[in-house]
């Protein structure tokens, strides 16, 4: 059913479809409305699910992670801070391998205080074992959850998945959304089955002691199955073609990449300014073009390689940065040509820092800039005025 919905409502209804059991999130900006939808359907008795009122993000990821643990389907929400503060939390249910689906609304992290959108919350939070999705729009959004889900409790995975969606870009955004019914959404999620769960009929232990003779091969195994993941991903987005009837989600996506000289890499909503800049170029007989990453753990490296290695000049525009070194995903970027004997220039551009615009006239120079020399790590846009340096 088509329905014109804000972002956070759009993901509330796409969640209750997946029948979570617990759903446990404490409000921050621009998340909140996600939660506030969700428990508003708790409340009125139009979703079957325990809505927990904690008093911390912290505590609303312990209490996802011992729903999880217990066998019952889970769901949370956060930004910024409140990603950070639940972040010993987000390491331990990678650790312990439970499925849960966190939906992350992008917003730029303190200090100074700022609220609007980057996503150096979640780049931050990049180790920590949980797959990342990054969505362009508030369709694939509502995909990517649904995906997610899937993934997540697939037997083969058993890990966490963060659906990351830039803030009020897209939470707080209006777009006509497809909302599946809810006899597709049960045929293509199945009900949760935790195999290995804490039942007092049946005890056992997660989350034991493990000593310098076991704790190397937890991260092995980890490692070797987000390599799985990759190969499982595209088998996911196939299954959910044949059910729901359109192509979403995946690894990555090219747009006029054949043909083309220079090429944006990026994640999120800025890829749909990025097309449009394109498709003005294009008119003017310009060979440029995207790759738009939207699994970025695991890192899709195969696919982003051969994608780019018949490029000659490659700009990665990105909304974080690791101070002291690049972008993040520009350092991924680079080490995949690093030893070739022929490889693109790579250059790195660090955009959109606190909710800053990135107009198409930013774009058009970003492109320009391809034809200059490298750069590692160029700021766009700055207003160098002499207190911001302070």
């Amino acid at each position: 059913m088509k329905e014109y919905l804000e972002g956070s409502q759009a993901i509330a209804k796409t969640v209750a479809l997946c029948r979570p059991g617990v759903i446990s999130a404490y409000p921050i900006t621009p998340q909140t409305h996600i939660p506030e939808n969700l428990a508003e359907m708790v409340a009125k008795g139009e979703l079957k699910a325990e809505f927990v009122n904690v008093e911390s993000e912290h505590s609303a990821a312990s209490c996802c992670l011992g729903a999880s643990a217990t066998g019952v389907r889970a769901y949370t929400s956060t930004s910024s801070q409140g990603l950070l503060y639940m972040l010993e939390v987000i390491f331990n249910i990678a650790g312990l391998r439970l499925p849960l689906v966190l939906t992350c609304a992008n917003r730029a992290v303190s200090a100074p205080i700022n609220i609007w959108n980057d996503q150096q919350d979640s780049l931050t939070a990049r180790d920590t074992g949980w797959i990342q999705f990054y969505a362009e729009t508030i369709q694939e959004a509502v995909d990517l959850h649904l995906q997610a889900y899937r993934l997540s409790e697939d037997k083969r995975i058993l890990l966490p998945v963060m659906v990351n969606l830039d803030g009020y870009i897209l939470t707080h955004g209006y777009e006509v959304v497809d909302i599946p019914e809810q006899e597709l959404v049960d045929k293509f999620l199945p009900p949760y089955q935790l195999d290995y769960k804490l039942d007092p009929e049946n005890p056992l232990t997660l989350g034991v002691l493990a000593g310098p003779d076991y704790y190397l091969e937890t991260r092995y195994a980890i490692q070797k199955t987000m390599e799985e993941v990759l190969k499982i991903i595209p088998e996911i987005g196939e299954e959910f073609f044949k059910v729901f009837g359109r192509k979403s989600g995946g690894l990555v996506e090219g747009y006029f990449l054949e043909g083309a000289e220079k090429v944006i890499v990026a994640m999120g909503s800025v890829c749909g300014t990025i097309k449009e800049t394109i498709d003005e170029l294009r008119n003017e007989k310009e060979r440029v073009g995207l790759l738009k990453i939207i699994t970025y753990r695991p890192f899709p490296q195969e696919e982003i390689y051969q994608a780019l290695k018949d490029i000659k000049e490659i700009a990665v525009l990105e909304k974080a940065v690791s101070l002291g070194g690049f972008g993040p995903l520009y350092t991924e970027i680079k080490a995949l040509f690093a030893g070739k004997k022929e490889s693109p220039k790579v250059s790195g551009f660090i955009a959109g820092l606190g909710g800053r615009d990135i107009t198409k006239g930013s774009l058009k120079t970003v492109f320009e800039k391809l034809s200059g020399r490298q750069t590692d790590c160029e700021f766009m846009d700055l207003n160098l005025s002499p207190n911001s340096q302070r």
